[in-house]
């Protein structure tokens, strides 16, 4: 293992001591699920849904399959496997095989196109790849070239068409593999897997965590929010391949012995709405694009939510028309948060008992944060500042990207998430848009995120975003991008009206010059507004 990790690892962290937190020196991240067994839960039940059923005694076994056939392919210690899979049994056995046998699995995005895919292929040196029998195409002459791959395991399917130099069906394969497998003895700071950035401001960036990470989000965050028990069924929307559902969907409700409820396919509310009735799950992850979407969809008011006690939301801002309509339509009120997979889950969150309405929350035990202005200095309660935050499950570096490591991951192991705050005295903590994205209207400078926020709660808007666009004579305006709940509104009337709140809202001048009125907003693979789509508009 480099240097360059073991060095940025904190020996004994502030935030390790306020939690309690300790891995052993030699620590395996395959434990979260194996441990499950010491503690008698083999026959219960890991995973359900409409891809089957395992027990904890059966993903193990199967686990164990995976990483003896990872093992029977030459792969060394630390060697990457890349993970192409939608949200089925196949996922998480494949993931533990891998940790438990001492290799990297990479986290992918299912929606990758074959140039993206190459690229994360050459970038991690992987020579292994798994993948759903429907994504096989991807694995084209364009996706291989110049890589080090050399066997694509199909599952879920069978072989399709493709170019890998060698492709074999899971099924068949991992049954000739022994279902016991002993743990690697990796080192608790080795690395254990990778998730890439969206590369929404240039090239992905390789996110390494390591293996005491998935542990210490756990009793960070789950342990002190979710409060899970054997008796929980959790059910994350939001695709393993994301940080977010890693965590919701592996990570908390295997440390707890609780059951997960997987979903493959695209998450349409039918779907949605279908699986808490037939599956009844009590614990719900999702974001505000998806709730927005649940609420105002056919049949929500016909499905039966009472098995659910918790629901929560990450990764953008949450309305308080979003909030309002699940709480009317469900009787729970969301819990939100935010978190990054720099840090694999959430550091900032509101609690069932103790939060405060468009908040991203208070800081989670085990973790640091700081908001400090652009000379790095403390700002105090209710001052602007860019959010620091420090804690274990920070990842070390991005791979291969010395330049981008530097400029997130600085002195003292704490990440400059360039993202701006400001905190009141009760501890919250209130988001104000990015670091960049201040603009200058009118000869007066606009946060574009504060006007998007007052458009989102406008009863006629079902969502919305809001962001800068430079004229031809290089000024800069603002264009707003909405989905209205009545799509036969005059275009022109609406535009004015809801012109015309912002106004009376916020100050005159921060109004979008430019409305734009379509279907539905472009969503990326893990169900954010996707606002790079917007900008090409």
């Amino acid at each position: 293992m480099s240097n360059e990790i073991h060095d940025q690892v904190p020996a004994d962290s502030a935030g390790a001591r306020e939690i309690g937190f300790a891995a052993p020196q030699t620590y395996n991240a395959s434990r979260v699920l194996f441990d499950n067994l010491a503690r008698g839960r083999g026959d219960k039940l890991a995973l359900i849904g409409p891809a089957g059923t395992r027990t904890y005694a059966e993903l193990c076994a199967e686990a164990c399959r995976w990483g003896n056939g990872f093992a029977s392919l030459g792969l060394k210690r630390g060697d990457r496997v890349l993970l192409f899979l939608d949200d089925t049994p196949a996922y998480p056995a494949a993931f533990f095989g891998a940790v438990r046998a001492g290799f990297v699995p990479l986290l992918i995005n299912t929606l990758t196109p074959p140039d993206l895919l190459q690229f994360y292929l050459a970038d991690s040196g992987a020579a292994v790849a798994v993948a759903e029998a429907e994504f096989c195409a991807r694995f084209n002459a364009e996706a291989c070239q110049d890589t080090k791959l050399q066997t694509l395991i199909v599952v879920n399917g069978e072989v399709g068409e493709h170019t890998a130099p060698a492709a074999v069906a899971a099924a068949s394969w991992l049954a000739q593999f022994p279902t016991e497998l002993a743990e690697a003895d990796t080192d608790r700071d080795e690395m254990a897997l990778w998730m890439y950035s969206s590369g929404s401001t240039g090239r992905p960036k390789g996110i390494v965590h390591l293996q005491h990470d998935m542990a210490y989000s756990e009793v960070a965050f789950a342990r002190n929010v979710l409060k899970l028990t054997p008796d929980d069924i959790c059910f994350s929307v939001p695709k393993i391949f994301f940080a977010y559902g890693f965590g919701n969907s592996v990570t908390f409700p295997f440390s707890a012995g609780a059951a997960t409820l997987l979903l493959p396919g695209q998450p349409k509310p039918a779907a949605i709405f279908a699986a808490i009735e037939q599956y009844r799950p009590t614990v719900f992850f999702g974001l505000p694009t998806l709730y927005t979407s649940l609420t105002k969809a056919e049949g929500a008011e016909r499905t039966n939510f009472s098995s659910l006690r918790m629901a929560l939301s990450a990764a953008e801002v949450l309305s308080a028309e979003v909030f309002n309509g699940w709480k009317t339509l469900t009787g729970l009120e969301i819990v939100e948060g935010l978190g990054s997979t720099e840090v694999l889950h959430i550091y900032l969150s509101n609690r069932p008992e103790q939060k405060k309405l468009g908040a991203a929350g208070l800081r989670v035990p085990g973790y640091e944060v700081a908001l400090r202005d652009k000379d790095g200095r403390e700002v105090g309660d209710n001052e602007e500042g860019i959010l620091w935050v420090r804690g274990d499950s920070n990842t070390p570096l991005y791979w291969n990207r010395p330049d981008k490591s530097a400029e997130t991951i600085r002195e003292g192991g704490w990440i400059y998430t360039g993202d701006r705050f400001v905190r009141d005295a009760d501890g919250f903590h209130f988001f104000r848009g990015r670091a960049d994205d201040l603009i200058k209207i009118s000869g007066q400078w606009v946060y574009p995120l504060e006007v998007e926020l007052c458009l989102a709660d406008h009863p006629d808007i079902r969502e919305c975003a809001v962001f800068a666009a430079e004229l031809p004579d290089r000024r800069m305006t603002l264009k707003a991008v909405v989905v209205m709940n009545n799509r036969a509104a005059d275009q022109a009337e609406a535009t004015r009206r809801l012109q015309d709140y912002v106004k009376g809202k916020l100050l005159p001048y921060k109004y979008p010059r430019e409305v734009i009125f379509i279907d539905e907003l472009p969503k990326t693979g893990t169900g954010k507004i996707d606002r790079q789509a917007l900008l090409r508009m």
